[in-house]
């Protein structure tokens, strides 16, 4: 099973070299992926384009790119291009977003979110293992008058979708390759969304999917001021209702209440509970609340549960 890191280096003089900085002192720690996030800011595919030819052997993906205010073609040309760039060492995370975002940055009516997102991984499958589509839905339509192949990319690009609730882990058993839940934990994952997305899976005919499980970490002994801060840092997740019910069913009050926070042995200990939970892959995001110090003792860490 493997072990990765999100990176966040949005305050630094330049995010891109600092970026490529982050990801070579991950791979060095024996990290086995790095993962970039999305909003408005840096282009995470360029971001993974960039680290993946930077840091040879690391593997690289977007968590998540949200569908709305994006275009199944233009989605596919990013992810080929860092396909071909890592030389197959690219993960294509997909999000529906969330209605605040959607309607104040993009000016879109949040609406259909699930089937927005099922015909946006029935076009995307289509140009991303073919290299051309012929898709007409009901929210959207992609063709391809000219091929939209991306030498070098020709094996395609794993699908994941940042999928808890029950109508996106259906889409998402059916038409992607796993998922990228974020802030579920093990009792989240085994009672609700691991059995889900395999029964989706399975009835659609598809390989058992990939449960990429995004958690927030950090191995410090300065646990109480770390979680009062990570309490600050993840309230705005609460107001999502998506996220509000996976961190009830996994048995907790506030987000915060999801975070590994620690000691080594401490969050050594969380790795095995996901395992067993389904998770095929665990990626520890917001390792840097507590400071460099505590960021590098916790991906060394991570570097040795990866091995």
């Amino acid at each position: 099973m493997t072990v990765g890191v999100t990176l966040n280096a949005s305050d630094a003089p330049n995010q891109v070299d600092a970026t490529v900085q982050l990801a070579q002192e991950a791979a060095g720690f024996g990290v086995t992926s790095a993962w970039f996030g999305q909003t408005f800011g840096a282009d995470s595919p360029q971001l993974a384009a960039i680290v993946g030819r930077e840091v040879p052997g690391l593997q690289v993906g977007t968590s998540a790119i949200p569908v709305f205010g994006r275009h199944p073609l233009l989605v596919s040309s990013q992810a080929l291009t860092a396909q071909a760039a890592t030389h197959g060492r690219y993960h294509l995370g997909l999000a529906v977003g969330t209605k605040l975002l959607t309607e104040t940055g993009f000016g879109l009516p949040f609406d259909r979110p699930i089937a927005r997102l099922r015909e946006f991984l029935t076009a995307l499958r289509q140009l991303t293992t073919t290299g051309t589509a012929d898709f007409h839905g009901e929210l959207l339509t992609a063709t391809t008058p000219v091929p939209a192949r991306v030498p070098g990319a020709d094996n395609g690009v794993p699908l994941l979708v940042a999928a808890m609730g029950p109508q996106a882990l259906r889409v998402s058993g059916e038409l992607a390759d796993g998922i990228l839940p974020y802030l579920a934990g093990p009792r989240a994952l085994a009672d609700h969304i691991v059995p889900a997305l395999t029964a989706a899976a399975e009835a659609a005919g598809r390989p058992a999917p990939r449960i990429v499980a995004l958690v927030p970490g950090v191995v410090t002994d300065d646990v109480d001021a770390v979680r009062a801060k990570a309490t600050d840092t993840l309230a705005f997740y609460e107001q999502i209702p998506s996220y509000a019910r996976v961190i009830e069913l996994s048995g907790g009050r506030r987000a915060a209440d999801l975070a590994v926070i620690g000691d080594e042995e401490t969050v050594a200990a969380e790795v095995p509970r996901y395992r067993d939970a389904g998770a095929t892959e665990v990626v520890f995001s917001a390792t840097e609340i507590a400071g460099e110090a505590d960021r590098r003792r916790t991906w060394r860490l991570l570097g040795e549960l990866a091995r």
